[in-house]
Protein backbone atom coordinates (compact mmCIF):
# COMPACT_ATOMS: atom_id res chain seq x y z
CA UNK A 1 0.00 0.00 0.00
CA UNK A 2 1.92 3.18 -0.99
CA UNK A 3 1.77 6.05 1.04
CA UNK A 4 0.53 9.03 -1.31
CA UNK A 5 2.40 11.78 0.97
CA UNK A 6 5.81 9.97 0.84
CA UNK A 7 8.58 11.32 -1.57
CA UNK A 8 11.00 8.70 -0.91
CA UNK A 9 11.66 6.19 -4.01
CA UNK A 10 10.75 2.87 -3.58
CA UNK A 11 13.99 1.54 -3.31
CA UNK A 12 14.29 2.75 -0.10
CA UNK A 13 12.48 -0.40 1.27
CA UNK A 14 9.98 1.42 3.88
CA UNK A 15 7.36 -0.56 5.01
CA UNK A 16 3.94 1.17 4.13
CA UNK A 17 2.75 -1.05 6.62
CA UNK A 18 4.13 0.35 9.59
CA UNK A 19 3.68 3.62 8.65
CA UNK A 20 0.08 3.17 8.19
CA UNK A 21 -0.30 1.68 11.63
CA UNK A 22 1.93 4.76 12.91
CA UNK A 23 -0.48 7.20 11.20
CA UNK A 24 1.91 10.10 10.67
CA UNK A 25 1.17 11.24 7.17
CA UNK A 26 4.44 12.80 6.80
CA UNK A 27 6.88 10.39 8.80
CA UNK A 28 8.32 6.82 8.26
CA UNK A 29 8.94 4.96 10.94
CA UNK A 30 12.47 3.37 10.93
CA UNK A 31 12.95 1.41 14.14
CA UNK A 32 10.95 -0.07 16.74
CA UNK A 33 12.39 -0.17 20.49
CA UNK A 34 11.23 -1.91 23.54
CA UNK A 35 12.48 0.05 26.19
CA UNK A 36 12.83 0.12 29.81
CA UNK A 37 8.89 1.97 30.28
CA UNK A 38 7.30 1.04 26.89
CA UNK A 39 7.69 1.04 23.43
CA UNK A 40 10.18 3.59 21.62
CA UNK A 41 9.36 4.58 17.99
CA UNK A 42 12.11 6.22 16.18
CA UNK A 43 10.33 8.33 12.88
CA UNK A 44 11.91 10.56 10.53
CA UNK A 45 10.47 12.68 7.92
CA UNK A 46 11.78 12.36 4.02
CA UNK A 47 11.30 15.79 3.04
CA UNK A 48 14.14 16.92 0.64
CA UNK A 49 13.84 20.38 0.57
CA UNK A 50 12.31 23.16 2.95
CA UNK A 51 11.68 26.57 2.16
CA UNK A 52 12.90 28.97 5.10
CA UNK A 53 10.33 30.35 7.04
CA UNK A 54 12.02 33.96 7.06
CA UNK A 55 12.62 34.41 3.30
CA UNK A 56 11.29 31.49 1.38
CA UNK A 57 14.27 30.56 -0.29
CA UNK A 58 15.44 27.02 -0.72
CA UNK A 59 17.01 26.07 2.29
CA UNK A 60 20.49 23.79 2.85
CA UNK A 61 20.37 20.55 4.98
CA UNK A 62 22.39 20.60 8.31
CA UNK A 63 21.97 16.91 9.63
CA UNK A 64 19.10 16.35 12.00
CA UNK A 65 18.38 16.83 15.74
CA UNK A 66 16.86 14.17 18.30
CA UNK A 67 13.27 15.40 19.80
CA UNK A 68 11.65 12.88 22.28
CA UNK A 69 7.50 13.53 22.80
CA UNK A 70 5.12 11.35 24.65
CA UNK A 71 2.88 9.64 22.17
CA UNK A 72 -1.31 7.72 23.23
CA UNK A 73 -0.07 4.17 24.71
CA UNK A 74 -0.48 1.50 22.15
CA UNK A 75 -1.22 -2.20 23.40
CA UNK A 76 -1.32 -1.46 27.06
CA UNK A 77 2.16 0.22 26.65
CA UNK A 78 3.43 3.99 27.03
CA UNK A 79 4.75 4.99 23.86
CA UNK A 80 7.96 7.55 23.35
CA UNK A 81 8.48 9.04 19.71
CA UNK A 82 12.09 9.77 18.72
CA UNK A 83 11.63 11.80 15.70
CA UNK A 84 14.82 12.46 13.69
CA UNK A 85 14.06 16.43 13.09
CA UNK A 86 15.86 18.15 10.05
CA UNK A 87 18.27 21.03 10.91
CA UNK A 88 18.23 23.71 7.63
CA UNK A 89 20.40 26.35 7.34
CA UNK A 90 19.39 29.68 5.41
CA UNK A 91 22.42 31.13 3.03
CA UNK A 92 20.98 34.13 2.33
CA UNK A 93 22.18 37.20 3.37
CA UNK A 94 20.07 39.86 4.11
CA UNK A 95 17.24 37.09 5.92
CA UNK A 96 17.63 37.09 9.51
CA UNK A 97 16.77 33.11 9.72
CA UNK A 98 20.09 31.59 9.96
CA UNK A 99 19.32 27.97 10.64
CA UNK A 100 15.55 26.12 11.63
CA UNK A 101 14.20 22.80 12.88
CA UNK A 102 11.40 20.79 10.81
CA UNK A 103 8.27 21.69 12.19
CA UNK A 104 4.94 19.27 11.77
CA UNK A 105 1.50 20.47 14.22
CA UNK A 106 0.31 17.02 13.01
CA UNK A 107 2.94 15.23 14.95
CA UNK A 108 3.42 17.62 17.83
CA UNK A 109 3.45 21.54 18.51
CA UNK A 110 6.79 23.05 18.61
CA UNK A 111 8.47 22.43 22.40
CA UNK A 112 5.51 20.49 22.95
CA UNK A 113 5.62 17.28 25.53
CA UNK A 114 3.35 15.63 24.20
CA UNK A 115 2.30 14.84 20.48
CA UNK A 116 -0.74 16.15 19.23
CA UNK A 117 -2.15 12.55 19.24
CA UNK A 118 -1.45 12.24 22.91
CA UNK A 119 -3.32 15.50 23.73
CA UNK A 120 -6.47 14.22 21.33
CA UNK A 121 -6.55 10.87 23.37
CA UNK A 122 -6.08 12.55 26.69
CA UNK A 123 -9.40 15.15 26.31
CA UNK A 124 -10.89 12.29 24.86
CA UNK A 125 -10.87 10.32 27.99
CA UNK A 126 -11.80 12.74 29.92
CA UNK A 127 -14.26 13.90 28.52
CA UNK A 128 -16.15 10.27 27.87
CA UNK A 129 -14.43 7.89 29.80
CA UNK A 130 -14.96 9.70 33.25
CA UNK A 131 -10.79 9.32 33.34
CA UNK A 132 -8.86 11.09 35.81
CA UNK A 133 -5.58 13.17 35.13
CA UNK A 134 -3.62 10.77 37.18
CA UNK A 135 -5.00 8.03 35.39
CA UNK A 136 -4.16 9.25 31.86
CA UNK A 137 -0.18 10.01 33.20
CA UNK A 138 0.12 6.30 34.43
CA UNK A 139 -1.10 5.16 31.23
CA UNK A 140 1.16 7.97 29.44
CA UNK A 141 4.27 6.82 31.31
CA UNK A 142 4.72 10.61 32.84
CA UNK A 143 3.78 13.09 35.70
CA UNK A 144 0.20 14.78 36.65
CA UNK A 145 1.83 18.25 35.74
CA UNK A 146 3.12 16.83 32.18
CA UNK A 147 -0.45 15.96 31.15
CA UNK A 148 -1.91 18.86 32.72
CA UNK A 149 0.34 21.47 31.43
CA UNK A 150 -0.14 20.27 27.91
CA UNK A 151 -3.72 19.96 28.15
CA UNK A 152 -4.79 22.84 29.87
CA UNK A 153 -3.93 25.61 27.45
CA UNK A 154 -6.13 23.90 24.78
CA UNK A 155 -9.65 23.81 26.84
CA UNK A 156 -8.33 27.70 28.13
CA UNK A 157 -8.02 28.19 24.27
CA UNK A 158 -11.77 26.13 23.67
CA UNK A 159 -13.23 28.04 26.51
CA UNK A 160 -12.52 31.36 25.54
CA UNK A 161 -14.29 30.34 22.03
CA UNK A 162 -17.07 32.88 22.37
CA UNK A 163 -19.06 30.72 18.89
CA UNK A 164 -19.96 28.25 22.11
CA UNK A 165 -22.83 30.78 22.77
CA UNK A 166 -24.22 31.18 19.52
CA UNK A 167 -28.26 30.04 19.39
CA UNK A 168 -28.58 29.58 22.56
CA UNK A 169 -32.42 30.30 22.95
CA UNK A 170 -33.34 28.32 26.54
CA UNK A 171 -31.71 29.29 28.78
CA UNK A 172 -31.28 27.10 32.23
CA UNK A 173 -29.71 28.04 35.90
CA UNK A 174 -28.82 26.57 38.75
CA UNK A 175 -26.28 26.39 41.67
CA UNK A 176 -24.09 23.26 43.43
CA UNK A 177 -21.59 22.88 46.10
CA UNK A 178 -18.14 21.91 44.68
CA UNK A 179 -16.20 22.20 47.81
CA UNK A 180 -16.83 21.70 51.52
CA UNK A 181 -13.61 23.26 52.78
CA UNK A 182 -13.13 26.93 54.66
CA UNK A 183 -14.64 29.94 52.13
CA UNK A 184 -12.10 31.72 53.55
CA UNK A 185 -8.99 29.61 51.72
CA UNK A 186 -10.88 28.08 48.46
CA UNK A 187 -13.41 31.34 47.85
CA UNK A 188 -17.17 30.23 47.82
CA UNK A 189 -18.72 26.83 48.18
CA UNK A 190 -21.52 27.47 45.79
CA UNK A 191 -21.07 27.88 41.85
CA UNK A 192 -24.31 29.44 39.79
CA UNK A 193 -24.45 27.25 36.71
CA UNK A 194 -25.75 28.10 33.09
CA UNK A 195 -27.21 25.67 30.91
CA UNK A 196 -27.89 25.68 27.66
CA UNK A 197 -31.20 23.68 27.37
CA UNK A 198 -32.31 24.80 23.10
CA UNK A 199 -33.63 22.11 21.44
CA UNK A 200 -32.05 20.91 18.26
CA UNK A 201 -28.60 21.57 17.61
CA UNK A 202 -27.14 20.08 20.26
CA UNK A 203 -28.45 16.45 21.52
CA UNK A 204 -28.27 17.13 24.91
CA UNK A 205 -28.11 20.16 27.51
CA UNK A 206 -24.98 21.59 27.88
CA UNK A 207 -23.07 23.68 30.69
CA UNK A 208 -22.18 27.45 29.32
CA UNK A 209 -20.54 28.20 32.55
CA UNK A 210 -19.64 28.25 36.07
CA UNK A 211 -19.42 31.37 38.12
CA UNK A 212 -18.72 31.42 42.36
CA UNK A 213 -21.40 32.38 44.65
CA UNK A 214 -25.41 31.63 44.50
CA UNK A 215 -26.80 34.93 43.99
CA UNK A 216 -28.83 37.17 41.61
CA UNK A 217 -26.05 39.65 41.34
CA UNK A 218 -23.34 36.64 40.12
CA UNK A 219 -25.95 35.34 37.42
CA UNK A 220 -26.55 39.26 36.95
CA UNK A 221 -22.72 39.88 36.11
CA UNK A 222 -22.38 36.72 33.45
CA UNK A 223 -25.38 37.72 31.80
CA UNK A 224 -23.87 41.32 31.61
CA UNK A 225 -20.72 40.10 30.26
CA UNK A 226 -22.35 38.04 27.31
CA UNK A 227 -23.62 41.36 25.58
CA UNK A 228 -26.48 42.27 24.28
CA UNK A 229 -26.39 40.14 20.98
CA UNK A 230 -27.12 36.75 23.42
CA UNK A 231 -29.24 38.29 25.57
CA UNK A 232 -31.47 39.26 22.89
CA UNK A 233 -31.81 35.75 21.33
CA UNK A 234 -32.56 34.23 24.69
CA UNK A 235 -36.38 33.22 24.05
CA UNK A 236 -36.83 31.09 27.92
CA UNK A 237 -35.38 31.16 30.94
CA UNK A 238 -35.85 28.59 33.12
CA UNK A 239 -35.06 28.43 36.65
CA UNK A 240 -36.09 26.90 40.73
CA UNK A 241 -38.06 28.95 42.80
CA UNK A 242 -35.11 31.39 44.13
CA UNK A 243 -35.69 34.79 44.23
CA UNK A 244 -32.34 35.99 43.05
CA UNK A 245 -32.25 34.32 40.23
CA UNK A 246 -35.88 35.60 39.38
CA UNK A 247 -34.29 39.71 39.88
CA UNK A 248 -31.50 38.88 37.61
CA UNK A 249 -33.88 37.46 34.71
CA UNK A 250 -35.75 40.59 34.80
CA UNK A 251 -33.25 42.78 34.99
CA UNK A 252 -30.92 41.60 31.98
CA UNK A 253 -34.02 39.20 30.26
CA UNK A 254 -36.67 41.27 29.64
CA UNK A 255 -37.95 39.97 26.61
CA UNK A 256 -37.58 36.49 27.71
CA UNK A 257 -40.32 34.36 29.33
CA UNK A 258 -39.29 32.95 33.01
CA UNK A 259 -40.33 29.75 33.37
CA UNK A 260 -40.30 27.84 37.18
CA UNK A 261 -38.91 24.46 36.85
CA UNK A 262 -41.88 22.26 37.28
CA UNK A 263 -40.03 19.04 38.87
CA UNK A 264 -39.51 21.88 42.10
CA UNK A 265 -43.30 22.81 42.27
CA UNK A 266 -43.97 19.28 42.92
CA UNK A 267 -41.28 19.05 45.36
CA UNK A 268 -42.51 22.22 47.29
CA UNK A 269 -45.63 20.33 47.40
CA UNK A 270 -44.58 16.54 48.68
CA UNK A 271 -42.37 18.96 51.33
CA UNK A 272 -45.52 20.61 52.39
CA UNK A 273 -46.95 17.03 52.81
CA UNK A 274 -44.05 16.13 54.75
CA UNK A 275 -44.46 19.25 57.23
CA UNK A 276 -48.11 18.60 57.69
CA UNK A 277 -47.27 14.87 58.79
CA UNK A 278 -44.66 16.06 61.10
CA UNK A 279 -46.27 18.17 63.04
CA UNK A 280 -49.29 16.06 63.26
CA UNK A 281 -47.55 13.36 64.55
CA UNK A 282 -46.36 15.54 67.27
CA UNK A 283 -49.64 16.97 68.34
CA UNK A 284 -51.30 13.21 68.36
CA UNK A 285 -48.14 11.13 69.75
CA UNK A 286 -45.78 13.78 71.26
CA UNK A 287 -42.48 12.34 69.53
CA UNK A 288 -41.14 11.32 66.21
CA UNK A 289 -42.24 9.61 64.04
CA UNK A 290 -41.31 5.18 65.15
CA UNK A 291 -41.92 2.14 63.49
CA UNK A 292 -45.79 1.28 63.97
CA UNK A 293 -47.28 4.66 64.20
CA UNK A 294 -49.77 4.92 61.34
CA UNK A 295 -48.64 8.22 59.71
CA UNK A 296 -44.88 7.12 59.74
CA UNK A 297 -45.75 3.89 57.85
CA UNK A 298 -46.87 5.58 55.21
CA UNK A 299 -44.53 8.54 54.95
CA UNK A 300 -43.24 7.12 51.59
CA UNK A 301 -46.38 6.08 49.68
CA UNK A 302 -47.65 10.03 50.72
CA UNK A 303 -44.51 10.92 48.18
CA UNK A 304 -45.57 8.44 45.43
CA UNK A 305 -47.96 9.22 42.82
CA UNK A 306 -51.62 7.79 43.64
CA UNK A 307 -51.95 6.65 40.27
CA UNK A 308 -49.12 4.24 40.50
CA UNK A 309 -50.53 2.93 44.21
CA UNK A 310 -50.94 -0.69 44.04
CA UNK A 311 -54.57 -1.91 46.00
CA UNK A 312 -52.14 -2.78 49.69
CA UNK A 313 -50.89 0.64 49.55
CA UNK A 314 -54.26 2.29 48.96
CA UNK A 315 -55.62 0.54 52.03
CA UNK A 316 -52.83 1.45 53.94
CA UNK A 317 -53.39 4.87 53.49
CA UNK A 318 -56.75 4.56 54.31
CA UNK A 319 -56.33 3.17 57.19
CA UNK A 320 -53.41 5.51 58.17
CA UNK A 321 -56.09 8.62 57.60
CA UNK A 322 -58.87 7.01 59.27
CA UNK A 323 -56.58 6.15 62.47
CA UNK A 324 -57.33 9.15 64.43
CA UNK A 325 -58.98 12.53 63.86
CA UNK A 326 -56.54 14.71 63.14
CA UNK A 327 -55.18 12.80 60.27
CA UNK A 328 -57.41 14.49 58.01
CA UNK A 329 -55.22 17.63 57.80
CA UNK A 330 -52.34 15.00 56.52
CA UNK A 331 -55.29 13.49 53.93
CA UNK A 332 -56.74 17.06 52.77
CA UNK A 333 -52.44 18.12 52.28
CA UNK A 334 -51.88 14.63 50.39
CA UNK A 335 -54.76 15.54 48.40
CA UNK A 336 -53.46 18.74 47.21
CA UNK A 337 -50.36 17.46 46.85
CA UNK A 338 -51.27 14.93 44.16
CA UNK A 339 -53.42 17.86 42.60
CA UNK A 340 -50.54 19.86 42.41
CA UNK A 341 -48.70 16.78 40.42
CA UNK A 342 -51.71 16.20 38.50
CA UNK A 343 -51.47 19.95 36.37
CA UNK A 344 -48.54 18.27 34.67
CA UNK A 345 -49.95 15.49 33.60
CA UNK A 346 -53.29 16.78 31.64
CA UNK A 347 -53.90 16.23 28.21
CA UNK A 348 -53.73 19.49 27.02
CA UNK A 349 -51.78 22.43 27.81
CA UNK A 350 -55.02 24.22 28.45
CA UNK A 351 -56.58 22.06 30.80
CA UNK A 352 -53.26 21.96 32.78
CA UNK A 353 -53.32 25.95 32.88
CA UNK A 354 -57.00 26.07 34.33
CA UNK A 355 -56.52 23.48 37.21
CA UNK A 356 -53.45 25.61 37.91
CA UNK A 357 -55.27 28.63 38.45
CA UNK A 358 -58.05 27.09 40.42
CA UNK A 359 -54.98 25.76 42.99
CA UNK A 360 -53.44 29.72 42.94
CA UNK A 361 -56.74 30.64 43.91
CA UNK A 362 -57.84 28.00 46.41
CA UNK A 363 -54.94 26.84 48.00
CA UNK A 364 -53.75 30.47 49.99
CA UNK A 365 -56.77 29.98 52.03
CA UNK A 366 -56.61 26.71 53.23
CA UNK A 367 -56.92 26.32 56.63
CA UNK A 368 -53.76 24.33 57.03
CA UNK A 369 -50.77 26.42 57.15
CA UNK A 370 -48.43 24.11 55.64
CA UNK A 371 -50.98 24.01 52.51
CA UNK A 372 -52.08 27.85 52.70
CA UNK A 373 -47.59 28.57 52.80
CA UNK A 374 -47.50 26.75 49.60
CA UNK A 375 -50.73 28.23 48.16
CA UNK A 376 -49.02 31.64 48.85
CA UNK A 377 -45.71 30.69 46.93
CA UNK A 378 -47.32 29.68 43.91
CA UNK A 379 -49.28 32.84 43.88
CA UNK A 380 -45.79 34.86 44.66
CA UNK A 381 -44.72 32.97 41.58
CA UNK A 382 -48.00 33.20 38.79
CA UNK A 383 -46.65 34.06 36.25
CA UNK A 384 -43.18 31.87 35.75
CA UNK A 385 -45.52 29.07 37.22
CA UNK A 386 -48.19 29.16 34.06
CA UNK A 387 -45.70 29.69 31.18
CA UNK A 388 -44.98 26.50 31.81
CA UNK A 389 -48.16 26.06 29.96
CA UNK A 390 -47.54 28.23 26.72
CA UNK A 391 -43.75 27.20 26.52
CA UNK A 392 -44.32 23.69 25.12
CA UNK A 393 -43.35 22.26 28.80
CA UNK A 394 -39.89 24.19 28.94
CA UNK A 395 -38.19 23.07 32.67
CA UNK A 396 -35.31 23.16 33.76
CA UNK A 397 -34.48 19.21 33.81
CA UNK A 398 -31.37 19.54 31.60
CA UNK A 399 -29.86 21.63 33.73
CA UNK A 400 -30.55 19.30 36.64
CA UNK A 401 -28.95 16.17 34.50
CA UNK A 402 -25.54 18.64 33.60
CA UNK A 403 -25.56 18.90 37.99
CA UNK A 404 -25.52 15.01 38.15
CA UNK A 405 -22.84 14.72 35.56
CA UNK A 406 -21.01 17.54 37.57
CA UNK A 407 -21.41 15.22 40.34
CA UNK A 408 -19.94 12.26 39.26
CA UNK A 409 -16.73 13.88 37.72
CA UNK A 410 -15.85 15.48 41.56
CA UNK A 411 -16.54 12.30 42.88
CA UNK A 412 -14.46 10.17 40.23
CA UNK A 413 -11.77 13.29 40.78
CA UNK A 414 -12.38 12.78 44.66
CA UNK A 415 -12.55 16.58 44.56
CA UNK A 416 -11.06 19.63 43.43
CA UNK A 417 -8.87 22.62 44.91
CA UNK A 418 -8.66 24.34 42.39
CA UNK A 419 -11.34 26.75 41.08
CA UNK A 420 -9.97 27.06 37.90
CA UNK A 421 -9.18 23.54 37.04
CA UNK A 422 -12.78 22.46 38.15
CA UNK A 423 -14.25 24.93 35.67
CA UNK A 424 -12.51 23.68 32.65
CA UNK A 425 -13.37 20.18 33.61
CA UNK A 426 -16.59 20.73 34.38
CA UNK A 427 -17.31 22.14 30.87
CA UNK A 428 -15.49 19.45 29.32
CA UNK A 429 -17.13 16.36 30.57
CA UNK A 430 -20.49 18.20 30.47
CA UNK A 431 -20.31 19.20 26.06
CA UNK A 432 -19.71 22.64 27.41
CA UNK A 433 -16.42 22.73 25.72
CA UNK A 434 -15.41 21.31 22.03
CA UNK A 435 -12.14 20.76 22.05
CA UNK A 436 -11.67 19.17 19.01
CA UNK A 437 -10.89 22.19 16.49
CA UNK A 438 -8.55 23.17 18.82
CA UNK A 439 -6.85 19.35 18.71
CA UNK A 440 -6.52 19.23 15.13
CA UNK A 441 -9.66 16.32 14.95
Amino acid sequence: MPNSTCACSDALGRCDRCDLLLDFPSLHLASVVKGRTGLVLEVESCDPVAGCPGCGVIAAGHGRVMVEVIDAPWAGRPVRIRWRKRRWICHEGICEVVSFVEQDPEVCAPRGLLSTRAIRWAIGQLRREGATIQGLARQLGTTWNTVWSQVRPLLIEAANDPSRFEGVQVLGVDEHIWHHRDPRRRGPKELTGMVDLTRGPHPTARLLDLVPGRSGKAYRDWLDKRGETFRRKVEIATLDPFQGYKNAIDDQLEDATCVLDAFHIVKLGRAAVDDVRRRIQQETLGHRGRKGDPLYGIRHILRAGRERLTPRQQTRLASAFAAHPDHVAVEVAYHCSQDLRDVFHQPTPARGRQLAERLIASLPSCPIPEIARLGKTLRRWRTAFLAYFDTDGASNGGTEAVNGIIELGRRTARGFRNYEHYRLRMLLITGGLDASPHTQL
